[in-house]
């Protein structure tokens, strides 16, 4: 079973330091400080394995604080969260406190809890890389061998057959699209609301590809200015640019000769946009400071929750770099638009967090599935997955009860009943409209001739006695007579 992570979180803004708190400690062990001599002692007495520092505050910026935070306590992984975005504040996170992250405000709360579990997986990841280089000298047939059954681990965990949908489900076309194209060395564009799953959808194309057995490299275009982004990209010569201390080999030459999925697309500035063009029509990129190309040969994947096409006619994305990259696109439906998959999903979700947390649940009431099928889920199956760890961390249950569900996806299901009904009322009312009037011509036309009018309608004596009483109809004198019958 995975330990708690320990998250210490550095701000001296109470307001915020609380949000933060609250957030984090459904997952994590949080410890507070207001400043950084605080955070000092709680260094130097706790173990912490994630630090979260404010960039902004009153004795000293984050960056200065985890620089020495780097040289006294170098192990856990350190990230900044500020409301600012200056390029030399990041340059000098990056390079001189070996930021991990430099989040920006405002921040999404199913994001930072993303963004802190991947913190702690790559401290994990050390600690094992650690052990098993003092275990043992890995030989290059070692190493190839294990290489060899991670890829072969990693193609049957991101197999297009293990992405979770229920029958007649609308995900069933983009898997299919994805199938198709997975093969060809097109370039493809998927969009759908964040949470949706577009990257698990991008690891199965590439996966499904020739190119499985060669790197998928995973770039999010919307965390890092220009600058940065270049440098992250294309790779930079030492002096490019302040704080570039050393070369720097960029992200398309890591994945070359396989794919890279290039996530939040539509968040990158038109500058830029310039730059990752040139590498589609030529096949080559230039890094930061350097005088000669190089050639890579790359598959991109780019993803999306914005209408890229309403981007180009608004003229915040180039229309060239647009019809590159959508030259394959898939959608992926929200889920809210396709219910059907809640119930396997959570069955799904539900196993692996089990197996997580060291927990033997048998499944979820019908009340509490009916609860999850009836709320719109913003977050998409990120959110459900918070949604079910919580839930498991809450009960003690063999089944899990509509009771341990949060408050708001408990508020959003009676809201999503509400508007059902209150439509099933509007419609009823039109339907009862509707036959009150063709009941009345059919009077007027048979001058209230009850027989006439019932053979008319197709209905019995009795049932259009019933409806004339219903609806106030059966003492009305057609035509200046009684209607006989």
């Amino acid at each position: 079973m995975t330990t708690r992570a320990t998250v210490l979180v550095v701000d001296d803004e109470v307001r915020s330091l609380e949000t933060l708190n609250r957030v984090l400690s459904e997952e994590f062990d949080v410890l507070t400080a207001t400043n950084t001599a605080e955070a000092e002692k709680l260094l130097q007495s706790e173990l912490v394995h994630v630090i979260l520092c404010d960039q902004r505050m009153a004795d000293e910026t984050g960056v200065e604080f985890l620089c020495r935070v780097r040289e006294a306590w170098p192990d856990p992984i350190r990230m900044i969260i500020s409301g600012y975005s200056d390029s030399e504040d990041i340059i000098a996170g990056v390079n001189d406190a070996g930021i991990y992250r430099y989040i920006t405000k405002p921040w999404h709360p199913d994001e930072l809890i993303e963004i802190v579990r991947g913190a702690q997986q790559v401290l994990d990841l050390q600690k094992e890389n650690e052990t098993a280089a003092l275990e043992m000298k890995l030989t290059a047939r070692t190493l190839k061998r294990q290489v060899f059954e991670k890829k072969k681990i990693a193609k049957k965990y991101f197999h297009f057959d293990r992405i979770v949908h229920g029958q007649d489900s609308s995900l069933i076309d983009s898997i299919n699209l994805a199938k198709r194209c997975a093969d060809f060395d097109i370039s493809v564009l998927i969009t759908g609301e964040s949470g949706t799953g577009k990257e698990l959808l991008a690891r199965a194309i590439h996966y499904g590809s020739g190119r499985a057995d060669n790197p998928f490299v995973v770039e999010n275009c919307g965390a890092l200015p220009d600058e940065l982004l270049e440098s992250e990209l294309f790779g930079c010569k030492k002096g490019a640019f302040t704080g570039a201390y050393q070369d720097r080999i960029g992200q398309f030459e890591v994945a070359s000769g396989g794919t890279i999925f290039l996530d939040e697309i539509g968040e990158t500035s038109p500058a830029f946009q310039v730059k990752l063009l040139r590498v589609l029509q030529e096949g080559e990129i230039r890094p930061l400071g350097a005088q000669k190309v190089r050639k890579v040969d790359v598959r991109i994947v780019a993803a999306t929750n914005k209408n890229l096409e309403e981007e180009v006619d608004a003229g915040r994305f180039r229309g060239d770099l647009y019809y590159r990259l959508a030259a394959f696109p898939i959608h992926i439906p929200s889920l809210k638009e396709r219910i059907v998959d809640i119930e396997p999903l959570t069955r799904h979700v539900l196993t692996e967090v089990g197996a997580t947390f060291g927990k033997s649940v048998k499944g979820f009431s019908s009340s509490a599935i009916a609860a999850m099928k009836a709320y719109s889920w913003p977050g998409n199956v990120r959110e459900l997955q918070n949604e079910i760890q919580r839930m498991v961390t809450l009960s003690d249950a063999d089944v899990l009860d509509h009771t341990v569900l949060s408050e708001k996806v408990v508020a959003g299901a009676q809201q999503s009943r509400e508007n059902v009904s209150d439509d099933e009322a509007s419609l009823k009312g039109q339907v009862e409209s509707l036959e009150r009037r063709l009941i009345t011509e059919a009077l007027v036309r048979h001058h209230g001739n009850i027989s006439r009018v019932a053979d008319d309608l197709g209905l019995s004596r009795v049932g259009l006695r019933n409806k004339l009483e219903r609806y106030g109809l059966k003492k009305v004198t057609w035509l200046g007579e009684e209607g006989h019958g």
